[in-house]
């Protein structure tokens, strides 16, 4: 008869046992010895993070360039950070210019820097803003859609 039983490696690793039961601290030589384990982790293989945010400025009628947005997140991680703790990449990969939004990739060990610095910009140009971090992701495909604002017919679900 092969009883199901869990058998604990450590703290973090849970095995199952298809083998007869199993006593801590006690041997026996007719038992059947335990079958192999194979532990199967998936940790994220992605390299990069993929943030969509936006700018709110305070007059809200000012038009940036593609440029600007891009001077003024690095204008911003200057300032937190140092000109040397400011000099990981990012890439902005689209710009909406009528709405201020963008869509940034940058390396997972700069993904907090980055954050941080946009949070606590607080002006463009002598004027109030703010940036919004709307989605972040490890995968680029997971910013297209947006489920708090999924729209069935006539109805905004929320």
């Amino acid at each position: 008869m092969a009883l199901r039983m869990l058998w604990v490696k450590d703290k973090h690793d849970l095995y199952f046992s298809n083998s007869q039961t199993i006593k801590k601290g006690f041997q026996n030589q007719d038992m059947e010895e335990p079958s192999k384990y194979e532990r199967y982790v998936y940790k994220n293989g992605s390299v990069y993070h993929y943030m969509k945010i936006s700018l709110v400025l305070e007059s809200g009628s000012k038009c940036i360039s593609e440029a600007q947005f891009k001077q003024l997140i690095i204008c911003g991680l200057k300032d937190l950070y140092g000109e040397i703790g400011a000099s990981f990449p990012f890439d902005l990969l689209k710009f909406d210019r009528n709405e201020l939004t963008a869509i940034l990739r940058v390396y997972n060990s700069g993904l907090v820097k980055l954050w941080s610095a946009l949070t606590l910009l607080g002006s463009f140009e002598n004027e109030a803003c703010a940036f919004r971090v709307i989605q972040v992701s490890p995968f680029l495909l997971a910013l297209s859609g947006n489920s708090r604002e999924l729209q069935f017919g006539d109805h905004l679900m929320s």
